[in-house]
């Protein structure tokens, strides 16, 4: 990845430009010393066209466009004077307000636009509304505040005070949190509503990455002059930072891909434009200097497709050296995603697929208006997120599927890894409240369950499994812990498979998790496991150290037998992961049972076969999990497993099973809809669930004095006395007759023998 830089083409300010911003389609505006304020049209190719002419003592320091998914018509303009203007698109100043002793040094607009902050060399720092009214002083610092910005949901404001940062909340009973940043003054500091994480640039010629909570993830070494300012792009994958006679454009984990060194003196200011492809800066000697991102690059097994310039892209595939340049772009290309053998690339108004087995017919679709955030891609289908249309599901063929829509939903905020597609669902997560996700079904849109999947604490990412059986979903929650759930059972259950998770992904073809956990590389076989049988989940999963892949390392890929790892450094590893668990996953989805014993036979590893355990388990496929238990010692479950064998009904059995998957409540189900109500009371009484064996029985109205006495039995074993009021209540006018009881067992036992098709297990 590289930065393309060039000075812009047509006048040059006369004097330091302090500020520069770019309109929502595109349009640049540059604020100078010169008592000018210029703008280029989107293309940047043409004469700059002098907008607004200022008064001679008045000196610009800052701009910023309000914010709207379509197209801002007016920016403000705060200025040494304390006074900030609201400026028309077309150059009529409509407002003047005086804020600030002193200059202002900073202004930003909240992301979802209600609000105005300003921070001045008066030590203060204001909120406005969007009229210009004043609605509080936030912070009195009694020292010079260079820059402020907003927290992605607008509820708090992060300003600089001398070498730290501070985090103002709006409401004043909340917490204020601070933290030292450098060792110098901080000059600037940006916080991007998309991945959450801030940038801050210091007099001590560093810049730094943190999270919201204050925790630096990356320091950069010290430059030889202090960094001036520092922006993120709007999607969160990639920040600029200038200095004197620098800039340098580096990735979300910190890591410089790019340096240029234009003679320019110092850059005092940069913008990003909404889709994130190029940037602007104002330098201390007039110039404006735009950068276009290229060499952005995409992987997908043995493909690598390069952006080698706004309109071409260039696709190599490394087995057989062969390549091909794309060029059937009307506009620059603004996004590129392959996977699954389609290569996906997007423009401002166009989609084009390309298969990998035909370069020169691509499918074309249109777009909307909105800006292009991200695309994700599943086995069938891609989906497309932009801020005017949301979320939108297309086929390969360019026909839309869906358009899936949640309760206040603000696509323009919304994070990658709070979307997930896979060839049947998407999850979403809830913007509003942080620890819900929403599962829609793919084609109709429609609500999967009944409830959304509910956690305790904020969820940070979720992945949907691309396998062909049963759907899991994984999501990692705020504190790095992985949970796992399974998305078609009755209600969801969330069960922890890891902590400390920096990275994840889903092998692309089979049910198989592989993240990057407490230190280690950790690949789960069966992540279904904890839902099957807990107790050997840690047997089914393998884990190495990850010292080799650095600080920071990143899951792109998992196919076949190896996993993508990137670095922070820029670094591409490729780890192998034994070959035989897809195998098994392979012969287990065409329920080849009897090859899938043969290869853990042959592999003779305790891991094989605990995976195989697990998964005949959850298909309730007896004699396969009979074979594997035993081969893990797991003496216990062998003989259940052959208890299981010796009920005559099938629906008997899955119940067993059911319950051997600590599924209760399933297991009643079951046994209730197949009739079998006293095999539900036995079960309800064995496991000491009393209440819902009498509840059960008095529904059904059979069997109330087969509970009573197995309770009273109970009672005299553990030499206790009769305490619940209910079994108290129906003690009193039911006789326990034991000879009466066991003949209704027998007979239920004959009767469930007698049903049809009631034969033991093959």
């Amino acid at each position: 990845m590289k930065l393309e830089i060039k000075a812009a083409t047509g006048a040059k300010h006369k004097d330091v430009v302090n500020a520069v911003g770019w309109t929502a389609d595109g349009e640049l505006w540059s604020a100078s010393d010169d008592h000018v304020v210029n703008k280029y049209a989107p293309d940047t190719s043409g004469v700059a066209e002098q907008a607004v002419t200022l008064a001679e003592d008045t000196f610009p320091t800052c701009i910023d466009w309000y914010p709207t998914k379509k197209s801002s018509e007016f920016f403000a303009m705060g200025s040494t004077d304390g006074k900030f203007r609201f400026v028309a698109r077309s150059g009529r100043i409509d407002k003047t307000v005086d804020a600030h002793r002193g200059a202002i040094t900073d202004l930003d607009w909240s992301p979802d636009g209600s609000a105005m902050v300003t921070a001045g060399e008066d030590g203060l720092v204001q909120v406005w509304s969007r009229s210009g009214m004043l609605k509080f002083k936030l912070v009195n610092a009694g020292m010079p505040v260079y820059s402020t910005t907003w927290n992605p949901d607008s509820s708090s404001v992060l300003h600089t005070l001398g070498d730290k940062l501070v985090v103002k909340p709006l409401q004043p009973t909340e917490k204020t949190e601070q933290w030292k940043a450098h060792d110098g003054i901080v000059l600037q500091v940006d916080w991007n509503a998309v991945n959450g994480r801030i940038v801050s640039a210091g007099e001590d010629r560093k810049y730094k990455v943190w999270d919201a909570f204050g925790q630096c993830l990356y320091s950069s070494s010290a430059h030889d002059h202090p960094i001036m300012c520092c922006r993120w792009a709007p999607d969160g994958a990639l920040f600029a930072v200038g200095s004197y006679n620098m800039i340098r454009l580096c990735d979300v984990a910190g890591w410089s891909h790019s340096l240029d060194k234009p003679k320019c003196g110092a850059v005092y200011s940069i913008s990003w434009t909404s889709d994130s492809t190029r940037l602007a800066a104002g330098t201390a000697q007039g110039e404006l200097l735009l950068g276009n991102v290229l060499q952005r690059r995409v992987e997908w097994q043995d493909y690598v497709v390069t952006l080698e310039s706004p309109d071409t892209v260039m696709v190599k595939e490394l087995t057989s050296g062969s390549e091909q340049n794309l060029t059937d772009f009307r506009d620059p290309v603004i996004k590129m995603s392959m996977a699954y053998g389609h290569l996906v690339v997007a423009t401002a108004r166009q989609c084009l697929v390309y298969k990998t087995t035909n370069w020169h017919t691509p499918t074309q679709f249109e777009l909307k208006e909105g800006t292009l955030r991200f695309m994700k891609q599943s086995p069938e289908h891609v989906m497309i997120c932009d801020t005017l249309g949301g979320i939108q599901i297309y086929s390969y063929e360019g026909r839309l599927v869906s358009t899936p829509k949640i309760r206040n939903a603000r696509f323009d905020l919304i994070n990658e890894e709070h979307v997930s597609l896979s060839s049947d669902v998407v999850a979403i997560r809830d913007q509003t409240d942080t620890n819900q996700v929403h599962v829609l079904d793919l084609t109709s849109g429609a609500p999967l369950g009944k409830r959304p999947i509910t956690h305790t604490i904020e969820i940070a990412e979720i992945v949907l499994d691309q396998g062909k059986g049963g759907r899991t979903i994984a999501l990692v929650d705020k504190n790095r812990d992985l949970l796992v759930t399974v998305l078609h059972r009755s209600k969801y259950k969330l069960a922890k498979l890891g902590t400390m998770v920096q990275s994840l992904v889903w092998h692309d073809e089979y049910a198989m998790l592989a993240a990057i956990s407490n230190g280690k590389f950790v690949v789960w076989y069966y992540p279904n496991a904890a839902f099957v049988d807990p107790d050997i989940l840690v047997r089914t999963r393998s884990e190495k150290e990850a010292t080799d892949f650095g600080k920071s390392p990143t899951l792109s890929q998992f196919n076949s037998n190896s996993c993508v790892i990137h670095r922070a450094d820029g670094a591409v590893l490729p780890v192998g992961v034994s070959p035989y668990p897809a195998m098994l996953h392979k012969y287990v989805t065409a329920r080849g049972w009897d090859d899938a014993i043969r290869l853990c036979r042959f592999v003779k590893d305790e891991q094989m076969w605990a995976c195989l355990a697990v998964m005949a388990a959850g298909a309730k496929e007896l004699n396969a999990a009979e074979i594997a238990y035993a081969a893990i010692e797991e003496v216990d479950k062998v003989q259940y497993i052959a208890h299981i064998k010796t009920i005559p009904t099938s629906e008997g059995r899955e119940a067993e099973m059911a319950l051997f998957c600590r599924e209760p409540d399933e297991s009643e189900a079951i046994l209730v809809r197949a009739g079998l109500i006293f095999r539900a009371l036995e079960m309800n009484c064995l496991m000491f669930r009393w209440d819902r064996a009498l509840d059960l029985a008095i529904k059904h109205k059979t069997h109330i004095d087969t509970v009573l006495a197995w309770r009273q039995r109970n009672n005299e074993k553990m030499k206790e006395a009769e305490t619940n009021l209910k079994f108290l209540q129906y003690s009193q006018g039911v006789e326990i007759d034991w000879e009466m009881i066991k003949a209704k067992i027998e007979q239920e036992r004959e009767n469930e023998r007698s049903r049809p098709g009631a034969v033991p297990y093959a």
